[in-house]
């Protein structure tokens, strides 16, 4: 995989103009696109279809990116995040975080249930809401990947990386308290719910400036400039799997160790040690990138379809867009009583929400046994999954390469002379 990755991204560079994760999503989507219709065509049996479908089937996406990558990336995108550049956006990043995706989570939940409930689907307002969860968080595998390299306007910029990374977190939080309560085997309760998302998120941002204060010490008392970077290492591993077992939100956990290493501890390592660290960093943020969204699009071979599914992705993704949209501008009616902002940054934000991996394996995450009931051979997580891809693939491909316009938009509003 990392190797056909690898070849993509040499390719895109030499002969296309298209930035790496967008390349690399296309091309893994037209091969899967190839391989299909080579099958229907009769080129290619159905035996060694099946065998490559097992093989991506065993590789098993949601845990190779929740209990895989995910820390490393994430750990990677907070080392970057400039410290006083957040703590300037901290209150809007906070609310966009939190509130943000709360609304957009029963925004969707609410209006996905009334729409299927007039047209027949019989989608149980929860899983309504499971879908809102997972599918609400921008996240920081996509949106850094891409939005990172063109250099938007620091308040943007910094407002997009600062709610991408803190927002997953945020997301698997109300994403596993959901999940708790639809698929959890005891009755729930408000207090043991609030319980559940107050122990995820502030108890993984605790565990985070503890990891993070821990490793500073270990980093900064080092002189050997290989031993703080296996040191670096240890923090998205060690770490993640500790954070985990304490049953705190081990992503946020790695945002807030990350910034904090990234922000303090470099003041107290040599110049040459902070630029190792940093390109060990960007190379294991390049391969894992590469890896994870070539598996994005080959995961399309897995699926199965029925007409519902095309409904229910028709009325999804613009859906999903609507909900962004009111929560950027519902806030912004807030930020703008204390500050102003440039013109551009509700559309910017809007459609500079990307969706992932993340969202996908969340999705791919919800048990296979619960079906509809007005369509007893479509399951939850085929209409959830296949919502999902379809919203995933349209924000890298068709979001991802046209937004572009809209910062330079931005960045020419910022230039313009008094």
């Amino acid at each position: 995989m990392a190797a056909i990755a690898v070849f993509i991204s040499i390719f895109n560079h030499k002969f296309g103009r298209f930035q790496t994760t967008i390349a690399i999503t296309g091309w893994s989507i037209a091969i899967s696109l190839i391989l299909l219709a080579l099958t229907q065509f009769g080129f290619i049996s159905i035996e060694k279809e099946n065998a490559l479908i097992e093989l991506i089937q065993h590789i098993k996406f949601e845990d190779f990116l929740l209990k895989g990558v995910l820390g490393f990336l994430l750990f990677a995108g907070a080392l970057n995040i400039d410290l006083e550049h957040l703590k300037d956006q901290k209150f809007e990043i906070t609310f966009l975080a939190l509130a943000g995706t709360l609304f957009s989570t029963f925004f969707i939940g609410i209006v996905l249930w009334l729409i299927f409930s007039l047209i027949g689907i019989e989608l149980n307002f929860i899983y309504c809401c499971l879908f809102g969860a997972l599918i609400s968080p921008t996240d920081p595998i996509a949106v850094l990947a891409i939005v990172k390299k063109l250099k938007a306007p620091q308040r943007i910029s910094t407002q997009i990386e600062g709610e991408s990374l803190f927002n997953d977190g945020i997301g698997l939080v109300i994403f596993v308290t959901i999940f708790e309560v639809a698929f959890g085997k005891t009755a729930p309760t408000v207090s043991g719910t609030a319980l559940l998302f107050i122990r995820e998120a502030f108890g993984g941002i605790a565990f985070g400036a503890v990891l993070g204060g821990i490793f500073h010490y270990l980093i900064k008392g080092s002189s050997d400039n290989m031993m703080r970077l296996i040191l670096t290492m240890l923090v998205p591993t060690f770490g993640y799997v500790l954070g985990e077992h304490l049953e705190v939100s081990a992503p946020l956990a790695m945002v807030v160790s990350g910034i904090l290493i990234g922000n303090i501890t470099r003041k107290y390592i040599s110049e040459q040690s902070a630029d190792q660290m940093a390109h060990l960093w960007e190379l294991v943020d390049e391969i894992l990138n590469a890896v994870l969204f070539l598996l994005i699009g080959f995961v399309m071979i897995t699926f199965s379809f029925h007409s519902i599914d095309i409904i229910a992705v028709i009325i999804a993704v613009p859906l999903v867009l609507l909900s962004r949209y009111l929560s950027i501008r519902l806030s912004y009616v807030g930020f703008k009583r204390y500050r102003q902002y440039n013109p551009e940054s509700v559309k910017i934000l809007t459609w500079g929400g990307l969706r992932g991996g993340l969202a996908l394996a969340m999705a791919m995450a919800i048990p296979t046994h619960v079906y509809l009931p007005s369509h007893p051979d479509v399951s939850i997580k085929e209409i959830i999954v296949l919502m999902t891809y379809a919203i995933v693939i349209f924000s890298i491909l068709i979001q991802g390469s046209t937004i572009t316009s809209m910062i330079m938009k931005a960045k020419a509003v910022d230039n313009k002379p008094l």
